[in-house]
């Protein structure tokens, strides 16, 4: 088990696991793999947790994400959610949740809790993802982390924000705007 969180600079560790991706009968599931990560065609990736469905703070982040979609899109970069739920309950929490259920995301069932050890970001206790969002650049590198305690919710427009810096492959001072100058 891993005892400190995976940071910058760090490969993106390898994985294989079933993601929610639809609600569609017959086309709900789907295996994702740390090679998607890796990319030829400058694909950056968003792979955020929370510790557990049918809660209260996650939808509200969950939904978020999904309402800025088109923004990871717009900067060529895939969006996944996780927690280590099973894909079953993922699914389930998809479709008694208003604010879910028409998800542009997959959801990442880390049942095993093999990834979230491997991260660094299971809480010891309850042995749930703590919130956390990787942001891997199109080479499978981590390059921004961030982990909040189980009961603080994360600002969306910050890893938007942070997501622009990076892309610049500049020196972004403090505050930082798409479309300011770089130093």
């Amino acid at each position: 088990m891993s005892t400190s969180v995976l940071n910058v600079g760090n490969a993106f560790p390898a994985f294989e696991k079933v993601a929610v991706v639809s609600r569609e009968q017959g086309k709900e599931f789907e295996t994702i793999s740390s090679e998607s990560f890796k990319s030829d065609d400058d694909q950056w990736t968003v792979l955020f947790w929370w510790p557990k469905d049918f809660t209260f703070v996650c939808p509200t982040e969950i939904a978020e994400f999904n309402k800025n979609y088109d923004e990871f899109r717009d900067r060529d970069t895939q969006l996944i959610g996780a927690s280590t739920d099973s894909e079953f309950v993922h699914l389930a929490w998809r479709e008694h949740h208003d604010d879910l259920k028409d998800l542009k995301f997959p959801m990442l069932a880390d049942t095993s809790k093999s990834l979230a050890e491997d991260l660094g970001i299971l809480e010891p206790n309850e042995k749930v993802a703590y919130r956390a969002t990787f942001i891997i650049d199109p080479q499978g590198i981590i390059r921004w982390v961030n982990v909040n305690d189980l009961s603080v919710g994360r600002n969306v427009k910050e890893v938007i924000r942070v997501l622009d810096a990076l892309q610049t492959d500049e020196l972004c001072p403090c505050n930082w705007e798409k479309g300011d100058a770089t130093l």
